[in-house]
Formats: structure tokens, sequence, C-alpha cells
């Protein structure tokens, strides 16, 4: 690599970061978000040791690099260098803690996107004066903490803001949030799962539309790197309901209802064109039943035509079903032939 232009992925840091080689400034990130990648330019590496240093600054806890991401150097040819592994560091400058109730350090400042029409007033009303053909929003996870507060909250928002624009019920199209945080081994309550319900309920305003990304998360990422698969899900219900594509395929699976049929439970479901499928490999999983006592267990499933059909446990009397009911659910594999994903949901069963 001596002399060569080369790149360098060293995934995300918590919270800014500079990056020094052999000395050198090579650039910077000033929150956690965004994956580093720094060009290394041509004559800066040199053969034998090279020395590389990270400057992070973290504005709480003890930060640093986030796990399971890429850290590498790598030149055009494709020669890499592992960065992954122990490096040495040194604490610089720790923080002392001031404690604000006893009046040390004043009021905390004002954070305008946090503060009621902060953002509104700001990037939203400016807009109202020009003519559009819908919205897309891609919203939630400061709103997890009160999940069900959302179903209220985002029915309110698309009614204001269509009478903002006076253009009727204009398109609103929106991305259910993506799994994120350490996926569980068995049910569980989940914050983000109620979330995802209370959105999927906006769906009965006219004229909505949502892309299901409960597939295109991290686990480790909050703001997942693949916005491609998000933004292509968006436009094909923006096809759809803004431009009057009637032929495509613009949702995975939404459920529907559900029947009992014996020791079976039968889903149906919207959106099942051109049929129902698995991804991967094995059986249908993701599916969970509980009775009364809303304990839920594992529920064994198969697609049968245009439906789902569980079996239901001896001695059993089922009263709810879920479907991908998690922070991040790594079982669910049920989608369209279209290769689009079924959306999360939670129903009282029949």
């Amino acid at each position: 690599m001596n002399g060569k232009q080369a790149k360098l992925y060293i995934g995300r840091i918590i919270d800014a970061d500079s990056v020094f080689l052999n000395g050198k400034f090579i650039g910077n990130t000033t929150y956690q978000y965004p994956p580093r990648r720094y060009v290394i330019p041509q004559g800066l590496l040199k053969t034998g040791k090279n020395i590389l240093i990270v400057k992070v600054v973290s504005s709480s806890g003890k930060g640093g690099f986030v796990p399971d991401k890429n850290y590498f150097l790598q030149t055009a040819s494709d020669e890499k260098i592992d960065l992954r592994g122990e490096w040495t560091y040194e604490v610089g400058y720790a923080q002392p803690k001031v404690n604000r109730s006893s009046g040390g350090g004043g009021e905390m400042p004002l954070v305008a996107q946090n503060e009621p029409t902060g953002l509104f007033n700001t990037m939203v009303s400016p807009a109202i004066r020009f003519a559009i053909k819908g919205f897309v929003w891609y919203q939630g996870e400061t709103n997890t903490g009160n999940a069900k507060g959302y179903a209220q909250l985002l029915p309110a928002l698309i009614k204001d803001w269509r009478s903002k624009w006076k253009q009727g019920d204009l398109p609103f199209i929106y991305a259910q949030l993506p799994n994120f945080m350490e996926a569980n081994y068995l049910p569980e309550e989940s914050s983000w799962a109620e979330f995802r319900q209370s959105q999927l309920q906006a769906l009965s305003l006219p004229n909505t539309g949502m892309a299901v990304a409960i597939d295109a998360g991290e686990w480790n990422d909050i703001h997942p790197l693949n916005k491609k698969a998000v933004g292509e899900r968006l436009a094909l219900w923006a096809s759809h309901l803004a431009y009057g594509d009637k032929n495509i395929v613009f949702s995975g699976p939404i459920y529907k209802s559900n029947r009992k049929n014996g020791s079976d439970l039968i889903i149906t479901f919207n959106y099942t064109n051109p049929g129902l499928m698995i991804k991967g490999s094995g059986k249908l999983t993701g599916f969970e039943l509980a009775g009364a006592d809303k304990v839920f267990n594992w529920a064994e499933g198969k697609i049968v035509g245009n439906t789902v059909v569980l079996s239901i446990p001896p001695g059993l009397k089922p009263v709810y079903i879920r479907y991908a009911w998690a922070d991040n659910p790594d079982r669910a594999n049920l989608y369209n032939k279209a290769g689009l994903p079924a959306s999360p949901f939670e129903a009282e069963v029949n």
C-alpha cells in the first residue's frame, strides 16, 4: 500500500471523531449516526509502521466504537487491512457532572427541534404556500416511549397537514419503524412493536400508505444504512397513490382478519398478490398466540393459498395473536412473492 490512495472505514463512533494518519488530519464527523468513510490521500501510507489516531468526543456516557460495523482500510486494488481488535486508548478529559438542581449550571439550553412548533414553524410552514403532490414521512424513534399515544398523534398530523395545504386528501405515505436493538429468543413486550401497531392503524385514514421496513434495520443503529430499500418501498406506494399506477405491487401483506376452524386459526391479509411466501428456507416463523392471560408463545404455521394457518396448541383458547412483535423481530419471514415483507401486527382472535 506504500504511497497509494486508500479509503478508511471506521464504522460508527459515539459521538464525534477526528481522524489522523501518520500525524496528518484526514477527516472528522460531528455526530454519531453517519458511517465513517475517509479518503487517505496518495503518498500518506508508508512501508512499515503507520500510526492511526482517532480522537473521540462523547457527549454522554463512555462512547467509543459501535460493534458489528465495517472497520478496515482498503486500496482501489482491494488490498485490505482489518482494523477490528484491541486498540490502545487514553482518556484525555472527563467533564465533571453538574448538579443543575442546585443551581450549579443554570437552565438546559433550548433545542428548537424538541420544542412545540419548533420543526413545524421552521421547516413545514414556509412550504404551505406551494402546491405539492403528497407527503413522505419517516419519523417516530423519539416517540416510542409513548407508543400508544402515536395512534392519535399521527392521524392528527395527517389531517392537520392536509387542511393546511387545502388540496383535499393528499397522499400521505410513511415508513414503519425498522427492526432495532438486540433480538430475543422468546416472545417479548416491546414499545417499538406497539409503536408499529399505532403506525399500522393510521392506514384507516383515506389515501395513506405504509412502507414496511422490518427487515431494513440494524440492531446497533437507530438510523440504519439501508436507505435504498426503504426509499424504494416508499416510491412504490407513491407510484400507486400519487401517480395512479394500478399495475404494480406496492405493499407487502397487511393483516385483515382471522377466524377459527377447529384446531386451526386462519389469518387473511390484504395485498397478497402475487402470492405469499416464506423468505429463506425453513418454516414460517414469527407468529405468537396467547390466551386471556396474554402470555404469548410461538405458534406453528404454514401458508395455505393466500392465507396463513396457525395450529392452536391443545388446551389453549386463543384470545390474542401477534406477528413480528419485538424490537428486532428476526424470526419474521412472511413476504409476498414480490419480495415485500408483511407488517407486524397484534389482533384479537375472533
